[in-house]
């Protein structure tokens, strides 16, 4: 891939973070800007647990959009790592995305997020951004619009929604709108800037949160163990092995995972093959493995092993 060379003069790129309570819509948002697939989406809460970059191309601006774990009040010590990443990830980018679910009332979680982001003194300009606006009548919309204006004095306010597509493009535009005059950051055609590794990692987390029970998704991690093409296959033909850690904190939640004898992975191994095939370009051997790290919310060193150290 190659850096755009004709861009005009008037050319805008950089960053816009989206931030919000868990389960607001930043995911799905991210993903119908970019137009592809680039940060896993679920209903269940603290599903993105990485800053996730996906990147705009238009042709006069590049939108670099970093969706963000949903900021809360911590539980755990993954809970305040992910935190302080969020907050790093806010002091580095030129505009800030809060994003507020108009199918559910202000409460005390946005009043906290607003309240943090009242610490960054106005230095970063910040957007309202009025999600799921499918799921409620035009007259919930504008209650959800005045009671969002109420909570904030916000430099703009936008509703959308990310599922039917209704105005998207506008906060393309709004977001566009507070870049700074630059040449492109990524070359032309690039979606994402995340390892092959940690997006592997992600659809199988993806795939294993679908119809769980509440308590596990804050106790999955997933870890991609090694990959390498297999040997003794042509060019037209390649296959990649790829093998995965599933890690939970319990034995309980082990026999969740697996499922009756070993059902439900292999529908998670089934599931995120397909989506691991089609981000690879060619087929895979997908191998998965379900753990038992007691606590590693809580333990500093395994945070750290499972990637979680972001200092």
């Amino acid at each position: 891939m190659e850096f755009r060379t004709d861009y005009p003069e008037d050319f805008r790129a950089g960053f816009a973070c989206f931030v919000g309570r868990p389960n607001t819509g930043k995911s799905t948002l991210t993903n119908a800007l970019v137009g592809e697939k680039v940060a896993i989406t679920s209903a269940k809460p603290q599903t993105t647990r990485h800053t996730i970059r996906g990147i705009v191309h238009r042709d006069d601006h590049q939108l670099i959009v970093v969706d963000t774990p949903g900021l809360h009040r911590p539980r755990t010590l993954l809970g305040s790592r992910l935190n302080d990443l969020v907050a790093a990830t806010l002091s580095e980018v030129d505009v800030i995305g809060f994003c507020l679910p108009a199918d559910e009332p202000i409460g005390p979680g946005d009043k906290y997020i607003a309240s943090q982001l009242e610490l960054l003194d106005g230095r970063t300009p910040i957007v309202a951004i009025v999600t799921k606006v499918d799921k409620v009548s035009q007259e919930q919309v504008a209650e959800a619009l005045l009671a969002v204006g109420q909570l904030a004095n916000f430099a703009d306010v936008v509703p959308v929604s990310a599922v039917d597509g209704f105005q998207v493009e506008t906060v393309d535009t709004v977001l566009t709108s507070y870049l700074p005059k630059s040449p492109p950051l990524y070359p032309e055609g690039e979606l994402t800037d995340e390892p092959e590794e940690v997006m592997i990692a992600e659809l199988v987390r993806e795939a294993a949160l679908e119809g769980v029970r509440d308590e596990l998704p804050h106790s999955l991690a997933v870890q991609v163990e090694e990959m390498y093409p297999r040997e003794g296959r042509s060019e037209d033909n390649p296959l990649w092995n790829i093998h995965v850690n599933l890690y939970v904190e319990r034995s309980s939640q082990k026999a969740i995972i697996i499922g009756k004898g070993g059902s439900r992975l292999k529908e998670i191994g089934s599931e995120s093959r397909r989506g691991i095939e089609a981000l690879l370009g060619t087929k895979v051997f997908l191998d998965l493995h379900v753990k038992i790290a007691k606590d590693w919310q809580r333990d500093p060193k395994q945070l750290g092993r499972l990637g979680f150290d972001f200092s």
